[in-house]
């Protein structure tokens, strides 16, 4: 018998080419646990929402193909940067495009397991953002994991200039991290860990 695959899909909150998000992303997966499939999706190629866009042209391709990923995915995992003490406006943007139709947020969002971490250059490493994101999630109807909370300072002390993780307590927080959201999003779907 063929194990059970759980899938988890990732997305960063930023378009920056060195993202210190997208980078903690590339690293969480490369941390996930065996039978866990984390794949990473775009914001990228999103337009700024706009109901007459919608209305004239219909969902944008890059919005309903990520819909689609999120929508077959077992959770979703945001690493959300923190600009002016807030969600980024390039992320909350791609949510509210994902949020279109109404009536397509019970598939994309309806009870899916969520987990938001983040990485800033700050000292607070993005706690009011993903503070910030709780409405947001708790409107969308979607299970947030409270189990643990991932907040990495400083960032660029943390990642070389590849975007790989040098700092090994931050390696070990996030597998931490990622294993306890793997673990949840399994219990929540009725599956043994």
């Amino acid at each position: 018998m063929d194990a059970v695959v759980t899938t988890l899909i990732g997305l960063s909150g930023s378009l920056r080419k060195g993202s210190f998000n997208a980078a903690l992303l590339r690293a969480a997966a490369t941390l996930a646990p065996e039978g866990v499939d984390l794949t990473i999706g775009t914001i990228h190629g999103i337009p700024l929402y706009d109901a007459d866009l919608e209305t004239g042209e219909g969902i944008p391709e890059p919005v309903e193909a990520l819909k689609d990923m999120i929508a077959n995915a077992d959770g979703l995992l945001l690493a959300t940067p923190e600009y002016n003490n807030s969600i980024p406006g390039v992320f909350k943007n791609a949510i509210d495009w994902l949020s279109r139709p109404p009536a397509d947020i019970p598939r994309v969002f309806g009870g899916r397991p969520v987990a938001v971490m983040g990485a800033s250059p700050g000292g607070f490493g993005t706690v009011l953002s993903q503070n910030a994101w709780l409405p947001v999630l708790r409107t969308l109807g979607t299970k947030p994991w409270f189990g643990g909370r991932l907040l990495v300072s400083r960032a660029q002390g943390v990642f070389d200039e590849a975007g790989a993780i040098t700092d090994e307590t931050v390696r070990q927080q996030l597998c931490q991290f990622v294993h306890g959201f793997a673990q949840f999003v399994r219990s929540s779907a009725g599956r043994t860990v």
